[in-house]
């Protein structure tokens, strides 16, 4: 397989050695973040909320038992009326006249209340579901459902490492700007002292001073930009850690960087991204939901059937006695025959859904394709930047060091000195820039192409 080489070797500026120290305390920060970060917490308390709702949705597969009581106090209300009287007196007085005797009296009609004045009822109510396809298709939706959020988890986590990574690259830069910075403030306060050696044994004038005083001043105020990155990088880094914004963060010492390897089979690697991408995955389960919400509204046509058991006591009165006590068994069927077509339409959405996802997938599909080329020679600019600013840095740095000397033996001007000076500053700047820069574009095509492990 064909590679691409970035031979580096830093050693004028002492940076850049001990490549494996970062990675171990890298990877140390990003398991920290993995189980401090607020954000992730968040994810994983979405995680476990839909284990519950599976587990709720599970729970329906089971018995319902439940206890009702009822103890009723009932006054007024409809009377009603048993002609009791009225249909067997004739037949009383037909018979005393026959028998010439009044055994059979008349009686009066007889009334009596609809409602008991006390009335209680104590069951035991169990329902079993015997046939419910909804209670079926619910619990498999919720299924795919915890496989959706738990993917969300994934695809979070490498957005974090991303992040962190991001992070920890930009604050060590600024950790080497800092040093970058000091080395020139000392480089400027020794050339205002051989300025002014020079001044007091007249081989330059006074305005060789002055301006060498006003350079030194210059870096005071890069310093403090410089600063103020420092904190802010650390301030967010630590943000990511949810840890105390202003706590150190350790930083490995450099001092030469190996090879840099970069692979040229893009197609492998764009192959091996769509099958490693979990954003792909979740819209394979959310496919998967849509499906079965689609049997699920179609199961609406199919009828419910169920067992329904009561046992229980009733009376005027608490009493638990064999003559109090009853029974019922039920097989109950529920089949709605009509609703209006809103099954049909149900049925309609769904497959509308399915198409729009089918859709959706293959958008993603091609946005992971363009990241992963996109991230792949933006990785492979960034490590020709590092060959270009190191030999930008060496050359300036010889000429720097002919010209300074030539200063101090009074055969160089300031001006010469300054643009010296500058160039060498500016060449090792940017190098330090293009390899954190690198670094950064490494860890954004990790993500793009899923190539890190999970932990």
């Amino acid at each position: 397989m064909k590679k691409i080489k970035c031979a580096i070797l830093i050693v004028f500026l002492g940076l850049f050695s001990g490549i494996g120290a970062q990675e171990s305390l890298l990877e140390d920060y990003i398991q920290l973040g993995l189980e401090n970060n607020l954000a992730l917490q968040q994810k994983q308390a979405d995680y476990e909320m839909s284990l519950k709702a599976l587990k709720s949705a599970g729970g329906l597969f089971y018995p319902n038992l439940g206890i009702d009581a009822r103890y009723t106090i009932a006054r007024g209300g409809r009377i009603i009326e048993f002609p009791v009287g009225d249909m067997l007196n004739p037949v009383y007085s037909t018979l005393n006249q026959l028998l010439q005797a009044n055994q059979f009296p008349q009686i009066e009609n007889e009334e009596f209340p609809f409602y008991r004045p006390t009335e209680q009822e104590t069951k035991l109510t169990l329902v079993q579901p015997v046939f419910n396809p909804k209670i079926i298709y619910n619990y498999q939706i919720e299924k795919e459902k915890v496989n959706a959020v738990r993917t969300d988890v994934d695809i979070y986590k490498r957005e974090l490492i991303l992040e962190i990574k991001t992070a920890y690259y930009n604050y060590l830069k600024t950790v080497y700007l800092q040093q970058l910075v000091e080395e020139t403030r000392n480089l400027l306060e020794e050339n205002l002292r051989v300025s002014k050696s020079l001044y007091e044994n007249d081989k330059v004038t006074s305005d060789v001073v002055y301006r060498s005083e006003a350079e030194l001043e210059k870096i005071w105020v890069t310093q403090a930009e410089v600063e103020k990155s420092h904190q802010t990088a650390r301030a967010y880094f630590n943000f990511l850690l949810n840890k105390p914004l202003n706590e150190e963060i350790q930083v490995p010492e450099y001092k030469s960087i190996s090879e840099l390897t970069l692979s040229t089979d893009i197609d492998q690697q764009v192959i091996s991204g769509i099958d490693s991408r979990e954003e792909l995955s979740q819209l394979r389960t959310y496919q998967n939901i849509n499906e079965k919400y689609l049997k699920l509204t179609r199961s609406s046509n199919f009828p419910n059937l169920f067992i329904a058991m009561n046992y229980g006591f009733q009376g005027e009165e608490y009493s638990f006695t064999a003559d109090d006590d009853f029974m019922l068994a039920s097989v109950v069927l529920q089949w709605n025959l009509f609703q209006g077509f809103k099954n049909r339409a149900d049925v309609q959405q769904a497959k509308i859904a399915s198409h729009q996802l089918e859709l959706k997938q293959l958008e993603v599909q091609k946005q992971i394709e363009l990241q992963i080329i996109s991230a792949y020679y933006d990785m492979q600019a960034a490590a020709k930047s590092i060959d270009a600013s190191l030999a930008q840095a060496e050359a300036s740095g010889k000429a720097f060091k002919v010209v300074n000397e030539k200063y101090r033996n009074g055969q160089a001007a300031l001006i010469e000195f300054t643009d010296a000076r500058t160039n060498m500053t500016t060449s090792r700047q940017n190098l330090i820039i293009a390899w954190f820069d690198y670094r950064i574009k490494e860890a954004e095509f990790e993500r793009v192409t899923a190539s890190a492990t999970l932990q």
